[in-house]
């Protein structure tokens, strides 16, 4: 993923509790008017639908998390692990992959079932789920994840098939181990047809899943409220049902200092990300939550798969590539050592990050080593060497190189342009805006450009396909244009193994290569930053930063 509202009014603050109680008998489910058990978020953001063949970012995503399931889920390392479907069984060439389901998972009680009663799931039901994200109809932006899938297949619906009501087929095109990360995306919820049938677009606003918690209401800019699911099938580690919310709700604050000062008077349970205006206040300079807090407030934090990079077009066909210093990678190396990552996560930071000093694959990737791949450490001394091994001297300066980016990135581009001057590069940086940028980045006509890539999904083929030459934009996200034989040949070779752990070792020497030839400058690994009130227990985190709520309650 490559990435570059509505106001909150007294009144409905005032009404909101009253809503709460009024609506949360969703599911046959009464909660006791004096409860105290839930969890209340605000999104600033707004939230455009509650279908999750639409979840494609953050905002959707963490609602959608609590309505709906998947064949398999993510723990909090990051694993797979059963969910709908309770164990699997892939064929030896990679191509089929069968399911076989539990036989307690329903639906929520809804008007479009009999009598208002939520039946049992079957495999029919995931055939229609998934052929739903297929279906060009629908233009569902999770249409790629299915790209491996052989949507051809005779006597399938867009390759799945239903063998009977608990076993489940997807059949694929050739192999691609990642996948079944892939279906532990939001994307590949479970969805009754009944209720797509009944509501048509309509179903954004009137989900029907078989989550943890259930939709009762919303009031679109205000609030939406979801209650505790009575018949979930999971349980805890005693048998104890889960969720152990009675439920959760949901405001719409759009300005992000109001959102922080509701949570600072305690009217909110959690926030994501600290704002910058208030950084300095909760977060002390080595990055810890501000000791005077500590009795009101926890702060945790964890590697968020996401890397912070700058990149190089290294298309060697390119006359402009050609015609520029950074064709030589012994300059794109003097880069890489001219400027001090650690120095920069901290100052500009408050050391919220990791210094990117390994590969482009980031902390918190199963597979991410700080052993196996060497990365760049500031070294200024040997940065001035290459550029004198490259040719250029006090008496043969090196020309002038642009750095394209937007605002949101301005005060590292000049904390990188200050740093490399001191090694006779002179850096200029060009502002854009967000639309254009995006625009050129995706049509690789930037020689040098700021860039970040999010995990879609926890497996490192997410960050080598960038790398991978059949990627060449705009076709595929191989905005640099990097072509490496090699390289080719280990990434279609990991594809050939089924087991995770079998490719780390190949990932790795693919991750190597990259920073080898210097295609990008990686930055920082980013990370996760969570303030919750200290009534809030056991809310897990991840590097996905998904938010998973099950297990979680509120302290009287």
């Amino acid at each position: 993923m490559y990435t570059i509202s509505n106001g909150f009014r007294l009144s409905a603050r005032l009404f909101f509790p009253a809503v709460f109680i009024l609506f949360m008998s969703a599911c046959n489910y009464e909660m006791d008017k004096y409860s105290k058990n839930i969890f209340r978020y605000n999104e600033s953001k707004g939230i455009a639908s509650l279908d999750p063949a639409f979840a494609k970012n953050q905002t959707v995503i963490w609602p959608v998390t609590q309505l709906f399931n998947g064949l398999v889920q993510l723990n909090d390392s990051l694993h797979i692990e059963p969910c709908i479907a309770k164990h699997w069984t892939i064929s030896a060439d990679g191509l089929i992959y069968t399911f076989y389901l539990r036989s307690d998972v329903y639906f929520h009680h809804s008007p479009v079932f009999a009598n208002g009663i939520g039946r049992k799931v079957t495999a029919l039901d995931v055939e229609y789920s998934f052929a739903r994200i297929c279906n060009p109809k629908i233009a569902s932006p999770g249409l790629w994840i299915f790209n491996f899938v052989d949507k051809d297949k005779p006597g399938t619906q867009y390759g799945f098939k239903a063998l009977n009501d608990s076993v489940f087929q997807i059949n694929l095109k050739s192999p691609f181990p990642a996948f079944l990360g892939i279906l532990s995306m939001p994307y590949c919820s479970v969805v009754p047809h009944e209720a797509i049938e009944r509501y048509g677009s309509d179903f954004r606003s009137h989900p029907v899943g078989t989550g943890p918690f259930c939709f009762k209401r919303w009031i679109e800019g205000e609030k939406l409220v979801l209650v505790k699911n009575p018949t979930y099938f999971e349980t805890d580690s005693t048998g104890k049902p889960l969720p152990y919310l009675d439920g959760i709700a949901i405001t719409f604050i759009a300005d992000k200092q109001s959102e922080f000062l509701e949570f600072m008077k305690g009217n909110l349970d959690f926030i994501s990300g600290i704002t910058p205006g208030f950084k300095d206040e909760i977060i002390t300079r080595n990055g810890r939550l501000n000791p005077k807090y500590a009795d009101r407030f926890q702060m945790n934090t964890h590697p968020y798969l996401n890397t912070e990079y700058l990149g190089f077009l290294c298309d060697t066909n390119s006359q402009q590539v050609k015609n520029s210093p950074l064709h030589d990678v012994r300059v794109r190396k003097a880069i890489n050592m001219g400027f001090d990552r650690k120095k920069m996560v901290l100052y500009l930071r408050n050391n919220l990050g990791y210094p990117a000093t390994s590969g482009f694959i980031p902390k918190g990737m199963p597979s991410f080593s700080d052993s196996n791949v060497r990365g760049y450490s500031y070294n200024p001394q040997y940065a001035k060497q290459l550029l004198k091994e490259a040719g250029y001297t006090e008496n043969n300066p090196m020309p002038s190189i642009t750095l394209m980016t937007n605002g949101d990135y301005l005060d590292i581009s000049e904390f990188i342009q200050h740093e490399l001057i001191k090694i006779g590069i002179n850096l200029q940086i060009e502002i854009s805006t967000g639309a254009t940028f995006r625009e050129m980045v995706s049509n690789s006509k930037l020689l040098f450009f700021r860039g970040s890539w999010i995990a879609d999904f926890a497996d490192a083929e997410n960050y080598l396909s960038l790398f991978y030459s059949a990627n060449f934009s705009p076709s595929g996200p191989n905005y640099f244009h990097f072509s490496n034989s090699e390289f080719d040949s280990l990434y279609n070779h990991a594809l050939r193994l089924q087991t995770a752990t079998d490719r780390y070792d190949i990932y790795q020497k693919m991750d190597q290569i990259i920073i080898d030839q210097a295609v990008t400058v990686p930055l920082f690994y980013d990370m996760v930053i969570r303030l919750t009130n200290k009534r809030v227990q056991n809310m897990p985190s991840n590097a996905l930063n998904l938010l998973l709520l099950k297990n979680t309650y509120v302290k009287n």
